[in-house]
């Protein structure tokens, strides 16, 4: 989850009281801004645990201190804090794929050094495998999302505190059709998101026992529910759908300048607008109301791309960036991924993603899914031929090649060495208590 931003644009904010064609016209000129693909950005969401055992919790006192810390170090990128705790940086539009590397690299090893001070570090993973969830954040932004999402049972809470991602950002498109236009990349975000949930799965532990799923981050996401955390259809064009979208689905609070936030139940807002009570709602209610969606591809006048796990190791995040962007920004390798990702889309069944059963597969069995991963494959090779043409260094293009061998080639993701370690744990324990 994001909360680092809450518009829709970058645009002033009128508290003037909005109509229902006003929304719709600001929806569909503001979040699908269109132009020359040229930037890229990345969010990455870390687990902060304590450094030499990440299994003990870190107590809300020092987590305080860690942060306090953090906000005297100087980042390109902004930083954030989720409600569990979870950090986030959040880089700058940048004109290439290397230089957001280079700079959330740096970012990343200040924030490290800083963590490392108070015997802290990052871990990179979808879903936290030790711990139940713990608010650190006490807002009443929070307060409401949590009332919001306790209706729909306990995934919201997971989701708030538990849960760690990459984001990938990429321009809309251009507004001609075309590899690059911006109603194919729509399309291809949505399709090609399931290959994608399904070769960066990181997170099938909970309670440090498995769930049956690779990707228990994405599972949570479709038990939140399709009117928050779901997607518009698409069968139509991408600006009506969403605009739609964003009238139709449930108002998630309604801001008060003291005091709790109102946390209607059904009340979308269409309504609100049509109503006007218990107040009329303003532009900044709308870009607020956009930044409570959670669909997989959120269109905030580029494409966030919201379903990979957050990556082991160090460098982890760099891999789902770079083959994300390759696939995007590469006219030959987005014609490529879009032809491999076309015949899964049969399998939608022409539900919106990620309630359909092409995202739970992809959630659920990762690379082992056959048609998955034959799709995995083919992506990967193209962003490979790819990554040299957007000027990637060999850092970059070693990175994607060693996952491509280690994971992508094997049938494996990151979630399948975690169930090994757990087999491999679980043994040992057992050998012990034979002898």
């Amino acid at each position: 989850m994001s909360d680092s931003a809450t518009d829709c644009g970058d645009c002033t904010e009128p508290r003037t009281a909005l109509t229902e064609a006003e929304v719709e016209a600001l929806v569909r000129g503001i979040c699908f801004k269109t132009g020359p693909p040229r930037g890229v950005g990345v969010e990455v969401e870390w687990l902060v645990h304590e450094l030499r055992l990440p299994q003990l919790p870190v107590t809300t006192e020092r987590l305080e201190a860690a942060y306090a810390a953090l906000r005297s170090v100087p980042l390109r990128s902004a930083l954030t804090i989720e409600p569990g705790g979870q950090l986030e940086l959040s880089s700058p539009p940048a004109a290439s794929l290397m230089e957001c590397v280079d700079t959330v690299s740096a970012d990343l090893d200040a924030v490290r050094t800083a963590l490392a001070g108070h015997d802290l570090g990052l871990v990179g993973v979808g879903h936290d495998p030790w711990h139940q969830p713990r608010r650190f954040l006490r807002q009443p932004r929070y307060d409401a999302m949590e009332t919001c999402l306790d209706r729909t049972g306990p995934a919201g809470r997971r989701m708030m505190c538990t849960s760690a991602s990459v984001q990938v950002c990429l321009d809309a498109g251009y507004e001609e059709p075309g590899p690059l236009g911006h109603g194919r990349r729509w399309w291809l975000a949505h399709q090609l998101g399931a290959v994608l949930v399904a070769a960066f799965a990181n997170s099938p532990l909970v309670g440090r026992e498995p769930t049956g799923w690779r990707s228990t981050r994405q599972l949570t996401w479709m038990e939140i529910g399709a009117d928050r955390a779901g997607g518009p259809p698409l069968d139509g064009d991408p600006r009506e759908t969403w605009a739609r979208h964003v009238l139709d689905s449930p108002v998630m609070c309604i801001r008060r300048e003291s005091g709790p936030w109102d946390v209607p139940e059904g009340f979308t807002f269409r309504q609100w607008t049509r109503s006007g009570a218990p107040r009329p709602p303003t532009r900044e209610d709308l870009d607020y109301h956009i930044s409570t969606l959670f669909p997989p591809v959120r269109p905030r006048g580029f494409l966030e791309l919201r379903m990979i796990d957050a990556q082991p190791g160090d460098d982890g995040w760099i891999v789902p960036l770079a083959v994300t962007t390759a696939l995007f920004e590469d006219t030959e390798a987005a014609e490529t991924a879009y032809r491999l990702v076309k015949p899964l889309a049969e399998r939608a069944l022409g539900l919106p993603a990620p309630h359909n059963p092409l995202w739970s597969d992809a959630a659920r069995y990762g690379l082992a899914d056959p048609e998955l991963h034959e799709a995995a494959v083919g992506c990967f090779a193209a962003a490979l031929d790819a990554l040299p043409r957007l000027g990637a260094s060999d850092r970059v293009t070693d990175a994607v090649t060693a996952y491509l061998e280690r994971y992508v080639l094997q049938g494996r993701t990151p979630a399948d060495d975690l169930l090994d370690r757990l087999r491999e744990t679980s043994a040992h324990t057992h050998g012990k208590d034979r002898t």
